[in-house]
């Protein structure tokens, strides 16, 4: 049996040392602010996290692309030729048309190299969520699982990673047509903070309404609550729009109810930090389903 490399994308947010530890290649998706198109690498290169939240908080608006075929192409031939497998597992195709992008280039590198196995596989996950499932992943395959029985688990468990959303700033979800401006308006007056998820489908969803930051952050744990599965062995994923100090307190939170294993927080990068904006905090960990 051949080794095998694991594949991601920089929508994971996973921290740069959890990207050495895991032994994962992460692609860096794209955006532009400001009229400058930067990469999202992990170890945040080209352009720190905080200034993109610091710019978009001050009225700048980014544009995002997804991965295109030659980038997909450029990453994965190498493994080929050293002789590896891969396994990609990529953005929520109900968010971005990359996962897409990935399966067309692996379909035309087969070909080329019949004798090597590339496995694309859906997310359906989005920010610390997917990069969850790949640090799930990787746990498995040091346990000793073949590629194609690694693909099964994450084709398996991919809707048991629950994904729940706490938005600060109605204009951002406005601009994505997620709520109306009107409802956007109202709610700013209101104090409304909206709750969301991902669905089975990887798409962002609304959930709730409710009225307050304190009570929104709360809100995510008490959904926890009613799908965690076994939460003392669990590490759990909390993702930022540089709003550390409410990461933090959620953190907290998870501790105190669910005595879990581990905790990492990082930024919720400036791909998807774009669409959710400044104050987004996301609670990512493993349930009975996503609801």
């Amino acid at each position: 049996m051949s080794g095998y490399q694991i594949i991601t994308d920089s929508n994971t947010d996973l921290t740069p040392a959890l990207v050495e530890e895991l032994n994962v290649h992460v692609i860096p998706m794209e955006y532009t602010l400001g009229g400058t198109t930067y990469l999202q690498y992990p170890d945040e290169r080209e352009l720190p996290t905080k200034e993109v939240y610091e710019r978009l908080s001050a009225g700048e608006v980014a544009t995002t692309n997804q991965i295109n075929s030659l980038t997909f192409t450029e990453t994965f031939e190498p493994y080929l030729q050293k002789g590896l497998d891969i396994l990609y597992i990529g953005f929520s195709s109900g968010l971005s048309g990359t996962y897409n992008c990935s399966r067309l280039v692996a379909q035309e590198l087969a070909e080329k190299y019949p004798d090597r196995k590339i496995l694309v596989a859906d997310s359906l996950a989005a920010s610390m969520g997917e990069g969850l499932l790949v640090y799930n992943a990787v746990q498995r395959k040091n346990a000793g699982l073949s590629i194609d029985e690694l693909y099964q688990w994450v084709m398996d468990n991919r809707n048991r990673l629950a994904h729940w959303f706490t938005v600060d700033d109605l204009n951002f979800l406005k601009r994505g047509g997620r709520v109306s401006g009107a409802a956007a308006m109202f709610g700013t007056m209101l104090g409304i903070k909206p709750v969301l998820h991902v669905d089975d489908e990887g798409h962002l969803i609304p959930v709730e309404k409710i009225r307050g930051r304190r009570q929104s952050l709360n809100a995510l744990v008490d959904h926890m609550a009613k799908t965690v599965e076994r939460p003392e062995e669990q590490t759990v994923f909390i993702s930022h729009g540089n709003a550390l100090e409410d990461a933090e307190y959620v953190a907290e939170q998870v501790k105190s109810r669910f005595h879990v294993k581990n905790i990492y927080i990082n930024y919720i990068g400036p791909v998807i930090g774009s669409h959710s904006g400044p104050g987004t905090i996301a609670l990512f960990f493993l349930g009975k389903s996503k609801d």
